[in-house]
């Protein structure tokens, strides 16, 4: 059973390292302020990855030749993209995103 208290020992030290690396940012921050200038840099970290993660499932990569546009993700992202900008509200943006994108898979069959 050596292997198995190995395996399992290396799940938690993982899971540590993981929850150390969220928490311990929140941690130091709540003990100094950051400039307005660093404020207003890091206000543009969540729009790009949120940009990043779009655009990667906007495109199917195909190497060697141009990516071509995955439809499905094009024509569920619409209604998506339109409650983002109405409701600015990352949650029901992305229950939106889910139910179209599902809506389109059973209705449609894509």
């Amino acid at each position: 059973m050596p292997s198995s208290s190995f395996i399992l020992l290396t799940i938690l030290g993982s899971g540590l390292a993981t929850w150390l690396s969220r928490i311990i940012p929140f941690v130091i921050l709540k003990k100094f302020r950051l400039s307005a200038r660093v404020v207003e840099f890091l206000s543009f970290v969540p729009i790009s990855i949120m940009s990043v993660l779009w655009f990667e499932n906007l495109f199917i990569q195909h190497l060697g030749h141009l990516p071509s546009l995955n439809v499905p993700n094009l024509l569920a992202s619409l209604p998506t993209v339109l409650s983002a900008v109405i409701s600015k509200n990352l949650l029901v943006t992305v229950v939106v995103g889910v139910i179209s994108l599902g809506f389109l898979r059973l209705v449609v069959g894509m």
